[in-house]
């Protein structure tokens, strides 16, 4: 059984998914691939799981570094799993590339190469946004680029975070 909450943000609406004990989801209403973990009938509830997660996101959107994370567990293929891993060793307030990205699957792969567009692929197939942060990848100039939840987000949550952009 599914479970799900929902949270105001100030960039909008915000949808949290679970299986009963980790976040499996948070999107903003209306994104791109909103919803794949809900699954059908999902029953909302009050888990420790979303009272966590609303306290990261009332520090977050606060402006602060939230110090705690709630338990995560993001359902995808390996490939996808891999580099949801790099982007949460993302710090608060810097960017990455997609060929950055792409360069440590290499490494972890050992592997010459890894298509930075198979990585743009994983990343816009993040099911927990900001947690997972896909919104700190950049294009190789440092142009925004490709986010599921509207690039006028991505400039907002990056303004936020007091994020250095790379010239």
């Amino acid at each position: 059984m599914g479970y799900v909450a929902y949270y105001e943000s100030p960039l909008g609406p915000m949808t949290l998914s679970s299986d009963g004990v980790a976040l499996t989801g948070l999107w903003f209403d209306g994104q791109k691939h909103f919803g794949v973990s809900i699954g059908e009938n999902p029953q909302e509830s009050g888990l420790p799981v979303f009272d966590d997660t609303c306290r990261w996101l009332d520090a977050y959107f606060s402006g602060s570094i939230p110090g705690f994370s709630p338990l995560v567990s993001a359902d995808g293929t390996a490939f996808q799993k891999m580099v949801w891993q790099i982007l949460m060793d993302v710090p608060y307030g810097d960017i990455v590339t997609y060929g950055d990205i792409a360069r440590a699957v290499a490494r972890r792969s050992g592997v010459q190469h890894m298509s930075a567009r198979a990585v743009g692929c994983a990343v816009g197939r993040n099911p927990v946004s900001l947690l997972i942060p896909c919104h700190r990848v950049v294009g190789a100039s440092g142009r925004l680029t490709g986010y599921a939840g509207g690039l006028d987000r991505k400039r907002m949550l990056l303004e936020l975070e007091k994020t250095k952009m790379h010239s």
